[in-house]
């Protein structure tokens, strides 16, 4: 596991740890302009995080990451069957990843423009605005039906979503207090895993790198 500081791919250890499975955790410090270091982007041409090796296989990409660990090494363990009446509620999950960041950036992008009051009214900050207000009313909404994303057990879904309600706040995401009640006990949960607990431990954001 090619683990960058403060990154998404502190997701990919605590899968590990999850599934109790081994793994060699190569850690990269950011530089001072808190970019990737060249070695890192020199992995995989997209240059993210997180990347793995598996023998001769380079991969890099959260959701294909998690969701190739659980099926090639984990069993399909913390893995949705496609039988299962909550399989679309998995999928859906697994995504909301993305969809929650692509819009935040983009939204952050128009606050950042020479004229914010201007960039405001512009249809792609007002839509981007509407979409993040959505994902947490679709969050929360779900988590009044079910204790975690993927049904009543913990799957890889959670996996993926919690790092925007936990380490994404300090990059401008919605902070979850007590506005969002079932999201809050569900990050409460969440943090309370023996595994979240280890993986944050090794890789988190407050994380530093092994001597």
């Amino acid at each position: 596991v090619h683990h960058l500081g403060i990154s998404q791919s502190d997701r990919i250890v605590w899968l590990m740890e999850e599934l109790g499975l081994p793994y060699e955790l190569k850690w990269y410090d950011r530089g001072p302009d808190f970019l990737a270091p060249a070695e890192y982007r020199a992995l995989h041409p997209a240059g993210t995080a997180p990347i793995i090796e598996d023998g001769d296989l380079v991969m890099a990409e959260s959701t294909a990451i998690v969701e190739y660990i659980s099926q090639r090494h984990g069993g399909g363990r913390l893995s949705v069957p496609v039988a299962s009446p909550d399989y679309p509620h998995y999928l859906y999950w697994m995504q909301f990843n993305n969809n929650l960041q692509a819009a935040l950036f983009i939204k952050r992008s128009s606050q950042a423009a020479a004229d914010p009051a201007a960039a405001q009214k512009n249809p792609i900050f007002v839509t981007m605005s509407r979409r993040i207000d959505g994902l947490y009313v679709a969050l929360e909404r779900r988590l009044g039906e079910a204790a975690y994303l993927g049904g009543a057990e913990f799957s890889c879904a959670d996996i993926m979503s919690a790092f925007n309600l936990t380490s994404m706040a300090g990059f401008g995401a919605r902070v979850v207090d007590d506005s969002l009640p079932n999201t809050k006990a569900y990050l409460q949960r969440i943090v309370s895993r023996p595994a979240y607990q280890k993986a944050m431990a090794i890789a988190g954001p407050r994380a530093s790198r092994p001597l």
